[in-house]
């Protein structure tokens, strides 16, 4: 018996005197039988009792709960597969699974283990399968792994790994599957990758790789799934990728990749090409239009040019196009409007199916009514369309936002509007609409929010604002804070009844008028005193606080935010961040974000409130400065600002981090679970990645209770979002992310999240 490392030595000899109690059936496989309980006397945590049944005398080895044996020739009663799937394991990998001769598969994944992982398992010569995803090992992926000649899948994804891909893999010759995914590696894919002639499925998605994306990939000829999203890449696409004519996903989205798209029409089984958020420049290749399976385009985030290629309408099965954020000019082809399965339409630079923001002229077609009916959104907004509205938009039975404010239409609004029955934004304003508003528009079920002329902020007096509140009546009162109260009141605006906030500071308290000057404006009340009130849009979705840790007693069935919905929040707010510290000429501290300072409006679009203790960011700290004391509210305050350091960028973002922990987890960082020195990023950071469902909120749970891929993909990305909010909130002021960067990361998760939802429209 060969023993692997002296530090394993003396509780191995301490189980073969165990040897002599062993029921005969099992003296021919004692070194299994010994291996596998050494790798339970090193599972610290076990709180499923999975290995209960390990080491029962009573028990067969081979029905232990995951363990499968051989049952003929000289496999037969030896064991061949370790599946621990799920379990929630604590401990380290034991390198004395190498003494488990016959071993194909070990399978991991979705536990806590850590530590490195260990060389010796390069000594298991019939391994075909390794899966440990979903777990927080960490240091470099072993060279030796490459000794296992029968390799048929590598999984690692979603652990800690650092360094490169060892460029020893390229002797696996039967390699059919390497997913390093979610980690941190480093360095350039090696040029040797092109050896692996038996690869499918390539997944390097969410790490840091960086250089030039191999030419030699083009010669894997039975590659199907290339993806290296997420990285840092930079270069061109090599053109002999276009060899790749097995390829059904090509994900190269979130890089610095430059130049035009290379021809690759060879790719003619592809239904996913994902090129967004490159530097890519020239046309749109018109060799696309020729790729019949495409069910997914997206090159937006680009700097692409020209025109929209009216061929793209020859795409039968295309359900998502987004072209939005590139240089893209001209009318919208009518051919789009043949594209009967389309349900994603991104071409401007808002988030969901839309038109808007480009310099596209012309006029909308007649056949825009033929667009598929799921369509929720239909914006065209900030362009210079022409001619009038077709009758055929209210054949799109399912619009809930329609949006063409800021164009050149003319003519008459459309009386077909009021057939959209779920119609709840509708923004037509600066055009040239002549006629009247058609009475339809009022009948409409939704009563839809609408804006049909140009925007005005207005000057509001003393005698409305108490007209509006009801002489600012205590039952009107939605909130009070250290520098005033907020009112719900009506005003009438354009003849319209509209629903406002008031916020009236209380300029006895100290601080307020710094409150004041924070949030801008003014007035005088009936005795000529000093007044000073804001007038905001109400908004009747509250705040975040009240999503996460509503109680069901006071709402009833309890409204749960979705993945989707939650993401936004985040970019959202991560955005209003980005705007602040970027201000110019000088930069904003909010010093207070939190969930209850997130407000929603009625599209549970966020918007990041109360800058009553928000300050510019001299150069001259000491000229910030007016009330230093006062610098956030407890568990998300930044731990520099307790050791009396002048507020900064660093100090929201951390605050950001605890936000961001909180939307996913649905815990506050004051909750009572959390003991001295836990706290809500520790609690997050022990479960990444293998226990994530267990620390985020149940809901999400949920709704990750999809088909098996496709939950392990959402699985994937709710982990990707916790490393960010964690990274955000380290200790160190140094050692937070930038707001842009975790911005930019959060963007690219929520592009993937969209492209999963796309694979299960696909599925239904």
């Amino acid at each position: 018996m060969v023993l692997l490392r002296e530090s394993i030595l003396l509780p191995f000899v301490f189980l073969t005197c165990s040897v002599a109690s062993l029921p005969p059936t099992a003296t021919s496989t004692t070194t299994d039988y010994l291996t596998l309980m050494l790798f339970k006397s090193l599972v610290k945590g076990d709180p499923m009792g999975a290995l209960a049944s390990w080491g029962n005398l009573s028990i067969p080895m081979c029905q232990w709960r995951g363990v499968a044996c051989g049952s003929r020739g000289h496999r037969r009663g030896h064991v061949v597969a370790l599946d621990l799937t799920g379990l929630n394991l604590l401990g380290t990998i034991s390198p004395a699974l190498a003494n488990i001769t016959y071993l194909r598969r070990l399978n991991l994944p979705q536990n806590r283990f850590y530590g490195i992982l260990p060389p010796e398992l390069g000594n298991i010569h019939d391994l075909e399968t390794l899966d440990l995803s979903y777990n927080s090992i960490e240091g470099q992926i072993p060279p030796s792994l490459s000794n296992c000649s029968r390799f048929v899948e590598i999984l690692l994804d979603s652990n800690k790994l650092q360094g490169e891909i060892p460029s020893e893999f390229s002797s696996l010759p039967n390699l059919q599957l390497l997913s390093l995914r979610n980690n941190r590696l480093t360095g350039r894919i090696p040029s040797s990758i092109g050896r692996l002639v038996n690869l499918k499925s390539l997944l390097l998605t969410f790490n840091n790789i960086t250089g030039e994306i191999p030419a030699e990939i083009g010669s894997l000829e039975n590659l199907s799934t290339l993806d290296l999203g997420s990285n840092q890449f930079f270069g061109t696409i090599p053109p002999s990728l276009g060899n790749l004519s097995h390829l059904t996903a090509l994900i190269f989205s979130n890089n610095n990749l430059e130049q035009s798209i290379p021809p690759l029409q060879g790719l003619l089984s592809l239904s996913i090409l994902d090129l967004g958020q490159n530097n890519l420049k020239g046309n749109i290749p018109a060799w696309i239009a020729n790729l019949s399976s495409l069910v997914t385009l997206i090159l937006e985030k680009n700097s692409l040019e020209g025109n929209i290629l009216e061929s793209l309408g020859n795409l039968e099965m295309l359900t998502t196009l987004a072209l939005k954020q590139n240089n893209l000019q001209g009318h919208v082809p009518h051919s789009i409007t043949n594209l009967y399965s389309l349900k994603n339409l991104y071409i401007g630079f808002n988030e969901l199916e839309e038109i808007g923001a480009n310099r596209l002229t012309g006029e909308l077609p007649d056949s825009v009514g033929n667009l598929s009916t799921n369509m929720k959104y239909f914006i065209t907004n900030h362009n210079s369309i022409t001619g009038g509205i077709p009758e055929g938009i209210g054949n799109l039975v399912n619009l809930q936002f329609v949006e063409m404010n800021n164009n050149l239409f003319e003519g008459p609004i459309p009386d077909s509007f009021g057939r959209l029955k779920k119609l709840n934004q509708l923004y037509l304003s600066g055009n040239k609409f002549s006629g009247s508003i058609p009475s339809s528009i009022e009948r409409t079920k939704s009563n839809p929010e609408t804006s049909l002329t140009s925007e005005q902020h207005i000057r509001v007096s003393y005698a409305e604002l108490v007209s509006a509140t009801n002489g600012f009546a205590s039952e009107n009162l939605i909130g009070a804070g250290s520098f005033g109260s907020v009112y719900k009141g009506s005003m009438t605006s354009n003849g319209q009844q509209q629903e406002v906030a008031v916020k009236v500071l209380n300029l006895t308290q100290r601080g307020a008028s710094h409150s004041f000057v924070a949030e801008l404006c003014s007035s005088i009340d009936f005795h000529r005193d000093n007044f000073k009130a804001l007038v905001y849009e109400f908004l009747p979705n509250r705040n975040l606080d009240h999503w996460l840790h509503q109680r069901p007693i006071e709402d009833g069935e309890r409204k749960a935010l979705d993945l989707s919905v939650r993401i936004r929040i985040a970019i959202d707010v991560a955005s209003a961040l980005e705007y602040l510290h970027q201000s110019k000429p000088l930069p904003i501290v909010h010093c207070d974000l939190k969930p209850s300072n997130v407000l929603l409006d009625r599209n549970m679009v966020a918007h990041v409130g109360d800058f009553g203790l928000a300050r510019f960011l001299h150069q001259d700290a000491d000229k910030s400065s007016g009330w230093a004391s006062m610098r956030g509210t407890i568990g998300y305050v930044a731990p520099e600002y307790g050791l009396g350091n002048e507020v900064s960028m660093q100090g929201d973002v951390y605050s950001y981090g605890i936000l961001l922990l909180e939307v996913f987890t649905g815990k506050r960082p004051t909750d009572n679970e959390f003991g001295e020195g836990l706290g809500l990023r520790k609690y997050v950071e022990i479960a990444l990645p293998g226990r994530v469902t267990s620390v985020v909120d149940r809901h999400l749970v949920q709704e990750t209770e999809d088909g098996e891929g496709i939950a392990d993909m959402k699985i994937s990305c709710i982990t990707s979002i916790l490393r960010i909010g964690v990274q955000c909130s380290e200790e160190a002021p140094a050692d937070h992310m930038q707001i842009s960067d975790a911005l930019k990361e959060l963007q690219g998760i929520r592009d993937k999240l969209q492209n999963i939802k796309h694979l299960c429209i696909e599925g239904e």
